[in-house]
Order: structure tokens, then sequence, then C-alpha cells
């Protein structure tokens, strides 16, 4: 009896073996024959089954390690994520061959889960379609009324710079980590055009947002993330860093709603104040209007589109260049100088001043080329099949512009890996702006804040120079390394401040 036993318990778990072992190998090979590349697709490296290219990246130099497989694959290859295939592309000439000669092709954004979750397909940046052209024409509009790139909103640069600056004096030239200060002063621009009020450097909800941003941003573009939007059923019930992101996004939201609420207690149609005020009177110009997108929550998510990216390019871009300026301090001096000489001590600066300082605006661009703060631009996605490099690329497929390999491209720029205002002055000393200089994106997408940014950083930075010298503590050398995220961050530093 025990040997028949026996004979029927090596059956069974043979059989066991044999039904896993089977379950394998259909499982490998239905995931090579759904995603197998096509002659036509772009080349890219081996994908695993299931996982893909996941783990072929290194995701803490992401934008990197994808400049590096062009040099394998060529300036158009392809990648797969779980199984959503992405395209990269990579170099000045192709990159412009599909923002800018196929713009209306590849005008969509994805809609990865993680996204979906985060903000529903609504807002200006990651919308598509009749949402996003609604939402982005109603912001550009709106927020030109109230000053956009114009004159009116240098005082109120201008003016935040001086609370800014108290704050550098009250460290007395000891060291201190200028960060949150930098993104306060920064984020307080955003805050009067939308929330019709600037916010006190020590209110602690503001201060708590402000310390958030970057790690919800350095988690977005995480491991984290592609495993959440690759197996979206199994990564909604774990805990983990995706999980932290999401809480960090519901705060901002929640932060968001509450000055909703108190426009809404004080709202009067005939009183425009801010962007809020002007959303609101949409939503009720537009109620009845069937293709009409306009309601509270993308409102909420509007604002919050407006307030991030109002707050982290600008503000990360500054912290690059006050590195770079106490990196060389030769550099700096000869900034300070031609400020002194072209507008001295005595008044502030304007965006007038602008075309007699061009050494500054090479310094400021230079700064904007090497920090890099969007190395991979925001996601595209195709909305028919394009031809791209000589390879078809489908409707739907997700399109990585690598802004990286554009502003070190060694064909558009003399010495791409090194610090020289020389890349945007002529022979003579003037300002020029090389084509290949695209940190806002280009084509359709093109960042709806570039005016706004620019204003920041010349006005902001050209403050900087004329009031105060900046070093590094002694004894200790500037890291120039990065904290990669959606944004590409300076490491954590601390400066000296001397006021001249």
């Amino acid at each position: 009896m025990d040997s028949i036993f026996s004979v029927v318990g090596s059956y069974v778990n043979w059989d066991v073996k044999s039904l896993l072992l089977f379950t394998v190998v259909f499982i490998i090979t239905a995931d090579y024959i759904k995603n197998r590349r096509l002659g036509s697709f772009p080349p890219g490296p081996r994908a695993f089954p299931i996982v893909g290219n996941i783990f072929t990246v290194d995701h803490n130099r992401t934008h990197e390690s994808l400049t590096q497989f062009a040099g394998r694959y060529g300036d158009v290859y392809s990648l797969r994520m779980g199984q959503a295939w992405m395209v990269v592309l990579n170099g000045f000439e192709v990159v412009k061959e599909a923002l800018v000669n196929q713009k209306d092709s590849v005008a969509d954004r994805p809609d990865p889960p993680m996204l979906q979750d985060r903000s529903h397909r609504g807002g200006i940046f990651f919308s598509s379609g009749n949402i996003w052209k609604q939402q982005r024409r109603f912001a550009l509009s709106t927020l030109r009324n109230f000053g956009l790139g114009k004159k009116s909103l240098e005082p109120i640069i201008l003016d935040e710079f001086t609370h800014c600056a108290k704050d550098f004096n009250s460290h007395k030239g000891k060291p201190f980590n200028p960060h949150l200060i930098i993104n306060k002063a920064v984020s307080n621009i955003i805050c009067s055009l939308v929330f019709g009020h600037r916010f006190e450097y020590g209110d602690e909800k503001f201060m708590k947002l402000m310390k958030l941003f970057g790690k919800g941003l350095r988690i977005e573009a995480s491991i984290w993330a592609t495993l959440y939007n690759s197996f979206p059923l199994l990564m909604r019930r774990l805990p983990g860093p995706h999980q932290t992101a999401k809480r960090i996004w519901d705060n901002a939201k929640d932060f968001i709603r509450v000055e909703l609420k108190e426009h809404k207690q004080n709202w009067d149609p005939s009183d425009e104040r801010d962007f809020i005020d002007c959303y609101l009177n949409e939503i009720q110009m537009s109620k009845g209007q069937a293709d009409s997108t306009f309601d509270e929550e993308n409102l909420v998510l509007s604002v919050w589109d407006l307030f991030l990216a109002g707050t982290e390019t600008s503000s990360t871009t500054l912290r690059w260049a006050l590195l770079y300026m106490v990196k060389y301090p030769e550099i700096q001096a000869k900034v300070q100088a031609e400020i002194d000489g072209v507008i001295g001590q005595s008044r502030q600066p304007s965006m007038e001043d602008r075309a007699n300082l061009p050494y500054t605006d090479a310094v400021i661009h230079e700064a904007q080329r090497m920090g890099n703060v969007v190395p991979l631009n925001l996601p595209h996605a195709t909305n028919k099949d394009i031809q791209l490099g000589g390879y078809t690329i489908p409707k739907g497929v997700t399109i990585i512009t690598n802004l990286t390999s554009v502003l070190f491209d060694k064909n558009e720029w003399e010495t791409p890996d090194t610090f020289n205002p020389g890349h945007f002055l002529n022979e003579g000393g003037k300002f020029v702006k090389p084509a290949a200089f695209i940190p806002f994106s280009a084509g359709k997408r093109l960042c709806p804040g570039e005016s706004l940014a620019k204003m920041e950083l010349f006005l902001f930075f050209t403050s900087f120079m004329q009031h105060f010298t900046f070093s590094m503590p002694a004894g200790v050398k500037p890291v120039m390394d990065f904290r990669f995220g959606v944004l590409l961050a300076p490491r954590l530093y601390e400066v000296c401040v001397t006021s001249r």
C-alpha cells in the first residue's frame, strides 16, 4: 500500500512541476509574441520577459543611461517598461523633427496608472485633446491679463527679492542652505498670480509643501513609479515610496482646496483678483456647454500644475546658478562688474537692462543648459502612426525627448561638458541664443510659463549678484552632483553670503 501512495505521490509532484513549467513557458512565450519588436520599430536593448527593460536602466541617473544607449542603438531607439513601449529620441535634429516638424502628431501625453490616479487626465500639463486645449488656452490668456511676461510683474518679483535678501542677511555671513529660501521666494510669484497673495516664509503649511515638492518629483521618476505604472494592481496595494508621493500630491491639492474655499466665500464675479477668481467665473459662464471642461476638479488640477511648475523649475535653476558662481568665482566677479557698470548699486534691475548685460544673460543661460533641470522633458505620446529616423512609431506609443542629449549635443556646443558662457556670446560679445537651447521644450507643448521663468531668472539672479557675493564655507569644495527626478536638482549645499 505504501508503495502505491509513493507512486501516486511522485506522479502528483511531477504533475505539479509540469504544470508550473508549462505555465512559465506559456507566459514567456505569450509575452514574447505580444511584445516583440517589429522590423520597422526602432531597435533597443533586449527586453526581459514581463519586466522589459525596467532593470536595464539606472534609475538614479536615468538621463545618463538613456543618453548612453543612443551611442549603441542610435538616436531613435526603443525601451519596454513592463508591458508598455517607449521610444527615446536623442540629439537636436531628431528632437526638433518630432517636437517642431511633427508637433501635431506628438502633442498628446501618455496616461500611465500613476498619472491617472493622481490627476485623472485633467489640468494643464498632463491632459490631452480638448481638455488640454481648453485648460492651456484659458491659463495663458488669464495669466497674461495678470502680468505674465509683462513689465507690470517686475515690481512683484523685485519686492519678493527684498524678502529673500532679508533672510539671506539674517545669516550674517555664516553657512546656510539656500534651498528653501529660494523655493519660497520663487513660489510666491506664482502664488501672487494664482492665489492673489504671497505667503510669509514662516508659514508652516507653505514651508511643509516647499520641503515636500522635491521629494515627490524624485519619487515620480524613480523605479517605484516605473513599477507602479507597470504593475498597478499590485503596487496600489503595496507600501513604499510610491505611496509617499501620493500623500504629498494629496496634501498639495488639499492646500489648494483650502484656498479655493476661501475664494468662494469672498467671491465677487465683478472683481477678478487672481487666476482662481477668473476660473470660478469661467465655470459659471460655461455651464450647459456640452464640450466644456471647466469644473472645480480641473480648477484644482490646473492650479496644482501652475503652483508646482512655477515653484520648482525656476528655483532649481537658480540654485544651480548660485552653485556655479561659487565654483567659478572669476565668472561671478565678471558678472558683478558688468552689473555695477550698467545698473550700479542705487537702483533695482529691470528687464530693460538685459540687452545691456550680455555676459550676465549668457551666464544665466549657461546655468540653465548645464543645470539641465528637466533632463528628459515631460513625456509625449503619438496620436497617429509617424515616421522618425527611418522607423515607424505606432499610435499610442510614449515618446521621450531626451533634452540632456540636446543641451549636451557635441554637434551643437563647442565645449558641451564645460560651464562656458561663451556658448551664448558672439565674437563681438553680444548675446546670441543657439537653436539647440530648448530647456523649455519646443512645439505645441512648449512650457506655458517660459516668459515668467525668464523674467524670474534674470531679475532674481541679477539682484543676487548686485547685492551679494556667494562663496563656499572655509575648506569646503562645491559638489556638482545631482539628485535625479522629474527635475534634476543639485545636491543640498551650504553657502556663505556676503553683502557687497
